[in-house]
C-alpha cells in the first residue's frame, strides 16, 4: 500500500511526506517515546481534515494531530498518519480591545502574546515551552504554568472553540444553530453526553470527587469537570476536548479569554533552612498576592551554580536548604507597594535564612527566573550520553508538599536517581522532578517501571494527588488513569472514547489504554552519535528559530535523523542506511543555514550549525579542499575575478532586459543544480578606492576600517547610491572621526566563506593572515578595528580557535567592532540628527543576536525615527553567505513569514547590517533593505 500516493487524492503531493527522512524525523517528539508515522501530511483548510478523518476510516490507518511536538508524555507521535499543523494554521487576531484573541492550533503562544502586548493582555496558560509550544498543544493538554494556577489554564479561558468530529462533522460554540444540529446529527453522543452528565450529578460522592480533584492541576484523563461545570451537550464536549489530546477530535480555532499581563513586578529569590520551611511559607505568600511562588529544592539549587552571576549564597546553603523564586504584579506601582506591604506582614511568620531582597529591574528578575528556567536543562547538560531526560510532572495537596517531596528524594534514592532534582509551581501543589534514565537495556527499563508504580503509589495512594498537573496524560500515564480516578469515573472517560471514535483511530493509545504496559513500551533510545549533539533532548524548543523548518529540517529532527543512521548502521541494515544518508545531504546538510540561532533557544546550548559544519568538512574530497585553499591563498584576484563577472552582469542585464540573467542561470539551474541562481540585487561596488579623511593615520584617527570583501565587491545598488565605504567615509568625517583603510585590505577576508562550508584549512590559513595584518595595521592593537558586515564581525570575533599560538595573543590584544558599535559609540555621540524618518522597517541579522547587539541596534534607530518596527516573524532570512544562491529555496521559506509581516506596511526606509541579508529581504519584500549607517547619513 503507497499511502503517500493515496494521500495525493486529498491533498497536493508536495504537502505529503511520505519518504524515509520525513517517518524517521517525525518519530519523536519532546517526550521519550518513539513511533515511526506511515506519513506525514500538512493539510491547509478543514476540508482537507475531514478529507483526513474519511482516509483514515476506510483504511483502518491512525490519525494524530500535531502542532510544535513539545508535548513529554508520547502524545504526539503515531505508527500512522502524522498530521502536522505548524506550518499553514497561524491564524491569530486579537478581539474586542485585547478581551480576547482568536488562534489557531499552528500559532506558538509567545507570537499570541506578542500581538495583545500593546493591549496590557495575554493568553492564561504560561508554560515554560511557551516560545515554541503552540495552542493546538496548549489547548488540547490543558496547559496552565508558572502564574496561571488552575483558574487561567486553558480550559478555563477558552470561550468558543470550532471542532471537527472524527465522523468529519464541525461545529462552533459561537453558534447558536450548531447546538441543535450536533443534537440532530450525533444522536449517540448527545445522549450519552446526556446520560453521564446525569450519572454524575446524580451521586453526590462522584460529584464531589470531581470537584475536589479539579481545586488543584489535574491533568490525567479527560476533563470531567466539564459535566459538572456546564449543561449543554455541545459545551460539555467542546470542553472536554480541551486536554483531550487529540483523542476526541481536531480544534480547528478558538476564541480564548484574555488576562491582564502586569506591567509592574517585583521579584526575589527567597531561602530557607529546609523544605518544610518553604513549603511552610507557601500559603503566607499566596494569600499575600503573590503571582508565582516557584519551589527549588536543594540539589535543584546545586544544578545551576554553574550559571554566571547565579548569588553567591547558592554554594554556601547548608544541605537541606530549598528556595522559593517569589513575585508580585500590579498594573501600577501603588498596587505593588500595597502587595509588597502584604508581604512584610506576613514575613517575620516565615522561617527565612536571610533578608529577602526584591528587585524591580527587569533585568535581574529576568536572570532569576533563567536560574528556575536553567534547571531542567542544566541536568540534561550533564547527564550520561546515551541517557534520557524524564521530567515527571505530579501535585499533592499544599498542605502535604513537604512530606511528599521528602517520600520523593526517597525513592530518588531507592531506585539509583543520585542526580534527580525538584522544582515546581509551589502555590499549586504542582512540582516536577527530573531524572536521567537510559532504554538501551531491559534491565534499566525494569528499573524505571519499578519506580514509577512507586511513584503511582504514593502520589495516588498516599497523597490522593494528580499524577499529571500539567504535562497531559498521553502514553506515560494511561495505564493508570483508573488508579487515579477510580473505577467508575475511568468508565465515564472510555465511554467518551468510544462513542465518538468507535474504531479508536484517533490518536490510539494515548489517555485511554488497555495495555498496563504502555508505559515501557515503544520507549526511545538516545545512542551517543556526536559530541556536538548528544546532549538533545529533542524538545523542540530550537525548531522555531530554524529558517529551514518549513521545507526540510529542524535542528531537533535533524539529530533525530543522525541518531536513526547510527542504529540502522548498527543493525546493519544497510540499504536502508544508504537510502537514508542519501536523503539527508540535501534535508540535513545542504538546507541548514548553520546560522546557530537554533542555540539561541536550545535549553543546552546546541548549535546545530557546528555539526553541519563538521559532517561537511568531512564530506570534501582532497580536490575540494586544495580548490579552497587555493582561493584562499590567491583571494584577491580571485576576489577581482568576481567583481568582474558581476560587471559583466549587470552590462547583460542592462542590454538584454533586467531578467536575463535570472532566467538564464534559472535554466542552468534545472540541469545543473549547482549553479548559483542570479540576484537582481547583485551589483558590483563602483571602481572608486575610498580611505578615511587620508590616506595616513593621523592624531583624529579613532579606528581602522576593515570594508569586508562583499562591501568592495558586490557593495553597489541599482539606483548607484554611495558604496557603503564612501558612507563610511561621509559620516565619519562629519563626525570629525578618523579612520584608515589599508592599502592592503583587497585581498583581507574574515573567512566566513570557508567556515561556512567546513573548509577548515582554508579558513585557519585566512583568519591567521588576516590577523596577522590587523596586528600590523592597528599598531599592535593600539586602534580597534571596525567592519561593516555584521556576520564578518561575528566571524573574525570567533576565530580564536583556529590561530596560532603566537596570534592567539596577537588577537587578544585587538578589539574588533561592529559597525552598530562604531554608529553608537563613536559616531552618534559626535553627531546631531538634524530630521527623522517617519517609520522604518529593521532586519536584525542573526549575528547580531549571537553577539548581543539587537538592543543596541534598535536604540540607533529610534534616535533617527518615530516609528521603528522589528518583524514579530524577524529570523534568519536563510541566506547564509551564498547559499541562497545555491539553494533560493531556503530564502524563499525562510523570509517569508517576516516579509508578508512587513508588507503590512509602508516605511520610509528598510534597515539592516549585512549586505547578502539586505539582498535577500530586499527580494522579499520588494523594497529596498541597506546598512542601517545610510540611515545614519539620511538623518544628520
Amino acid at each position: 500500500m503507497n499511502i503517500g500516493r493515496m494521500l495525493e487524492a486529498i491533498m497536493p503531493k508536495a504537502r505529503i511526506k511520505s519518504r524515509l527522512i520525513d517517518v524517521v524525523s517525525y518519530a519523536s517528539d519532546a517526550g521519550f517515546y518513539y513511533l515511526q508515522p506511515k506519513a506525514v501530511v500538512q493539510p491547509v483548510s478543514e476540508e482537507e481534515v475531514k478529507g483526513l478523518f474519511r482516509f483514515s476510516h476506510e483504511h483502518r490507518i491512525p490519525l494524530t494531530f500535531r502542532a510544535a511536538g513539545t508535548s513529554l508524555s508520547g502524545q504526539s507521535i503515531t505508527d500512522g498518519i502524522l498530521v502536522d499543523l505548524s506550518q499553514y494554521w497561524s491564524l491569530v487576531r486579537v478581539e474586542d480591545a485585547g478581551e480576547s484573541v482568536r488562534v489557531q492550533p499552528g500559532v506558538t503562544g509567545a507570537v499570541v502574546n506578542a500581538q495583545l502586548k500593546k493591549f496590557k493582555k495575554k493568553i492564561g496558560p504560561d508554560p515554560a515551552s511557551i516560545n515554541s509550544a503552540m495552542m493546538g498543544g496548549i489547548l488540547s493538554n490543558n496547559a496552565s504554568g508558572m502564574c496561571c494556577g488552575v483558574s487561567r489554564n486553558s480550559y478555563h479561558t477558552t470561550r468558543f472553540i470550532r471542532f471537527i468530529l472524527p465522523s468529519g462533522l464541525s461545529y462552533t460554540t459561537e453558534r447558536k444553530e450548531d447546538y441543535s444540529r450536533f443534537r440532530l446529527e450525533n444522536p449517540a453522543i448527545y445522549d450519552t453526553l446526556v446520560a453521564l452528565r446525569d450519572q454524575i450529578r446524580s451521586n453526590p460522592d462522584t460529584y464531589a470527587r470531581i470537584r475536589s480533584k479539579y481545586k488543584t492541576k489535574n491533568t490525567v484523563g479527560y476533563s470531567v469537570n466539564s459535566f459538572i461545570d456546564h449543561e449543554e451537550p455541545m459545551d460539555i464536549l467542546a470542553h472536554l476536548l480541551i486536554g483531550a489530546e487529540g483523542t476526541l477530535g481536531f480544534i480547528a480555532e478558538a476564541v480564548m479569554q484574555t488576562v491582564p499581563d502586569y506591567p509592574m513586578k517585583s521579584t526575589a529569590l527567597i531561602y530557607f533552612p529546609d523544605i518544610f520551611a518553604a513549603c511552610k511559607a507557601i500559603v503566607p505568600l499566596t494569600n499575600s498576592g503573590a503571582e508565582a511562588v516557584e519551589l527549588m529544592d536543594r540539589a535543584s539549587l546545586r544544578s545551576v551554580e554553574h550559571i554566571p552571576g547565579v548569588p553567591d549564597v547558592l554554594k554556601t546553603l547548608p544541605e537541606s536548604a530549598a528556595a522559593l523564586l517569589v513575585e508580585y504584579q500590579g498594573n501600577t506601582q501603588e498596587e505593588l507597594d500595597a502587595k509588597s506591604e502584604r508581604f512584610l506582614a506576613v514575613a517575620p511568620e516565615l522561617s527565612m535564612l536571610n533578608a529577602p531582597v526584591f528587585t524591580s529591574n527587569p533585568i535581574e528578575q529576568a536572570f532569576l527566573w533563567k536560574i528556575r528556567k536553567g534547571m531542567f536543562p542544566a541536568v540534561g547538560a550533564v547527564r550520561a550520553s546515551g541517557t534520557s531526560v524524564i521530567l515527571e510532572d505530579i501535585a499533592f495537596p499544599v498542605s502535604q508538599l513537604g512530606d511528599a517531596i521528602l517520600d520523593l528524594h526517597g525513592l530518588f534514592k531507592a531506585h539509583g536517581y543520585h542526580q534527580a532534582i525538584i522544582f515546581g509551581h509551589a502555590k499549586d501543589g504542582n512540582i516536577h522532578f527530573v531524572v536521567t534514565q537510559s532504554f538501551e537495556t531491559q534491565s534499566e527499563i525494569e528499573r524505571y517501571n519499578r519506580f514509577l508504580q512507586d511513584v503511582v503509589d504514593l502520589v495516588v495512594r498516599k497523597y490522593d494527588g494528580a499524577l499529571k498537573a500539567e504535562h497531559g496524560t498521553g502514553r506515560n500515564m494511561a495505564p493508570f488513569v483508573g488508579t487515579e480516578w477510580g473505577e467508575e469515573i475511568y468508565q465515564v472517560m472510555k465511554s467518551l472514547k468510544s462513542v465518538i471514535d468507535p474504531k479508536n483511530l484517533l490518536n490510539p493509545g494515548v489517555i485511554i489504554n488497555a495495555d498496563k504496559n504502555a508505559h515501557i513500551q515503544n520507549l526511545k533510545e538516545l545512542p551517543r552519535v556526536e559530541e556536538e549533539v548528544d546532549r538533545c533532548m529533542e524538545c523542540g524548543f530550537c525548531e522555531y528559530k530554524c529558517p529551514s523548518r518549513n521545507i526540510t529540517l529542524t535542528p531537533r529532527r535533524r539529530i533525530v535523523v543522525r541518531r536513526e543512521l547510527l542504529k540502522l548502521k548498527r543493525e546493519g541494515k544497510t540499504q536502508t542506511y544508504k537510502e537514508l544518508l542519501r536523503e539527508y545531504q540535501y534535508d540535513g546538510l545542504e538546507t541548514c543555514a548553520v546560522d546557530g540561532l537554533c542555540a539561541t533557544a536550545c535549553p543546552v546550548d546546541i548549535n546545530t550549525g557546528s555539526l553541519v559544519k563538521r559532517l561537511r568538512r568531512e564530506s570534501h574530497s582532497d580536490f575540494a579542499n586544495g580548490v579552497a585553499m587555493m582561493v584562499a591563498k590567491n583571494f584577491s584576484p580571485v576576489a577581482g575575478a568576481v567583481k568582474l563577472a558581476l560587471q559583466a552582469g549587470n552590462v547583460m542585464n542592462k542590454v538584454l532586459g533586467p531578467n536575463t540573467l535570472v532566467r538564464t542561470t534559472g535554466a542552468i539551474k534545472k540541469v545543473m543544480p549547482v549553479m548559483p541562481l542570479w540576484s537582481n540585487q547583485l551589483h558590483a561596488s563602483a571602481h572608486k578606492k575610498a580611505h578615511g579623511s587620508a590616506n595616513l593615520k593621523t592624531e583624529k584617527t579613532l579606528a581602522i576600517y576593515f570594508p569586508t570583501c562583499i562591501s568592495r565587491n558586490m557593495g553597489g545598488s541599482a539606483d548607484k547610491e554611495d558604496s557603503i565605504v564612501d558612507v563610511f567615509k561621509k559620516v565619519s568625517e562629519k563626525a570629525d572621526v578618523g579612520f584608515w583603510i589599508p592599502d592592503e585590505i583587497a585581498g583581507t577576508c574574515c573567512g566566513q566563506l570557508f567556515s561556512s562550508k567546513g573548509f577548515n584549512d582554508a579558513y585557519a590559513y585566512t583568519v591567521n593572515q588576516t590577523v596577522e595584518k590587523l596586528w600590523r595595521w592597528t599598531d599592535q592593537g593600539k586602534y580597534p578595528v571596525v567592519l561593516d558586515i555584521t556576520s564578518c564581525t561575528h566571524t573574525l570575533q570567533g576565530c580564536r580557535p583556529a590561530l596560532t599560538q603566537e596570534n592567539q595573543q596577537r588577537y587578544d590584544a585587538i578589539k574588533i567592532i561592529d559597525s552598530i558599535e562604531y554608529i553608537s559609540d563613536y559616531l552618534l555621540p559626535r553627531l546631531t540628527i538634524r530630521q527623522k524618518k517617519n517609520a522604518v522597517a529593521l532586519h536584525p541579522v542573526c549575528s547580531l543576536q549571537h553577539m548581543g547587539l539587537e538592543a543596541k541596534f534598535v536604540s540607533i534607530a529610534r534616535q533617527m525615527a518615530e516609528v521603528v518596527d522589528i518583524p514579530l516573524h524577524a529570523g534568519c532570512c536563510g541566506m547564509a553567505g551564498d547559499r541562497g544562491f545555491l539553494f533560493p529555496e531556503l530564502t524563499r521559506s525562510a523570509s517569508m513569514p517576516e516579509a508578508l509581516e512587513v508588507k503590512q506596511k509602508e516605511y520610509d526606509g528598510y534597515y539592516s547590517t549585512s549586505k547578502t541579508c539586505e539582498m535577500a529581504m530586499s527580494d522579499a519584500v520588494g523594497k529596498n533593505y541597506k546598512s542601517i549607517i545610510y540611515l545614519l547619513k539620511e538623518c544628520i
